[in-house]
């Protein structure tokens, strides 16, 4: 099933001649991929085979070059491939027979069930539409922040879409646990300046968190080092805890790429577990620093999927050994 199967515009019918070129993209080039959905007129509707009934997004229309170019208005396809495997893990999805896009991810990606986020603290950066932290607190994450950069009409934008989705007849669980966290503040919107820590939601919230999304925020080169301060500040100081990054090739491989250098991450306290790449068909292959030319219309097709972890030390990998060599005895 494609990634974008689940998702249908809403709103008032197409009627600029942009937007007719760009549904009909798909008729006049086979190949090509929408990697960007929604915007301020034509929300989105997201429907998945899991969930009670469909989740409703709208866009922010933001004001000025500045959020404009943060480009937080529109769903990116990264966020989908989160969201679903969020939704794979935590459901169980590679134990049953499901049809769900995310279930299987041969041998390049973890079992799916380690993207199981039931009773787990999730920070989301850069967030955008949040459909990643939607899912998670609809399926049990027992405290849910998500952030994205302080531009009024995306935060405003974020906090609808947030609330309306969040409601228990959403979850099929029925209720939705961050909602009552910690006083009623278990699931939050608030803003944060990646690599910027004198905020109280930092200060009150560093190294809080067992699991840290980003979802389509590697396009800016010129931000990977704050980026990754970020991840490493909120992500809990543990063996267990795990960043989740996945990002798209739109805007070219060389410019996202950096993100991933060893000792960059290594400064920050931070190092991959596992990288892939994923398309929009659900074909994986390796992650390559470097394939060439790569032909725009096929590049947008794929997704990096990264897991991150707390750098680890070589006394911290002895003791790991030992601990795992205890279990088994």
């Amino acid at each position: 099933m494609s990634l974008t199967a689940r998702l249908s515009l809403i709103g008032p019918p197409e009627s600029d001649p942009e937007d007719f070129l760009a549904t009909s993209l798909g008729v006049i080039f086979p190949d090509d991929v929408t990697n960007q959905h929604g915007d301020a007129e034509h929300g989105l509707e997201y429907k998945s085979p899991h969930l009670p009934k469909p989740l409703q997004i709208i866009l922010s229309d933001p004001k000025g070059d500045r959020d404009r170019s943060l480009f937080s208005h529109f769903l990116w396809n990264s966020s989908l491939l989160l969201a679903e495997l969020v939704e794979a893990g935590t459901l169980g999805l590679d134990r049953v027979a499901s049809q769900s896009f995310a279930k299987d991810l041969g041998n390049l990606g973890p079992p799916v069930s380690e993207f199981n986020v039931d009773g787990l603290a999730t920070f989301e950066l850069g967030a955008g539409t949040a459909l990643p932290s939607v899912m998670s607190t609809l399926l049990g994450a027992r405290r849910v922040v998500v952030t994205d950069y302080p531009a009024p009409d995306i935060l405003k934008t974020l906090r609808h879409n947030v609330s309306v989705n969040t409601q228990p007849s959403f979850s099929p669980r029925g209720h939705i646990g961050a909602a009552v966290e910690n006083r009623g503040k278990g699931l939050v919107v608030e803003s944060h300046s990646w690599g910027q820590f004198g905020t109280p939601l930092a200060q009150a919230d560093k190294h809080a968190f067992d699991r840290v999304f980003v979802a389509d925020c590697l396009w800016m080169p010129w931000q990977h080092e704050n980026l990754r301060q970020s991840i490493s500040w909120f992500l809990r100081d543990d063996t267990t805890s795990r960043a989740w990054v996945v990002a798209g090739f739109h805007t070219g491989r060389e410019k996202m790429r950096g993100f991933f250098d060893a000792e960059d991450l290594k400064a920050s306290g931070l190092e991959v577990e596992r990288i892939w790449e994923r398309d929009c068909d659900g074909v994986d292959r390796e992650w390559v620093w470097d394939r060439g030319f790569e032909d725009p219309t096929v590049q947008k097709r794929w997704l990096v999927v990264a897991i991150l972890r707390r750098a680890r030390s070589g006394k911290t990998e002895e003791r790991e050994g030992k601990r795992e060599e205890g279990a088994e005895a």
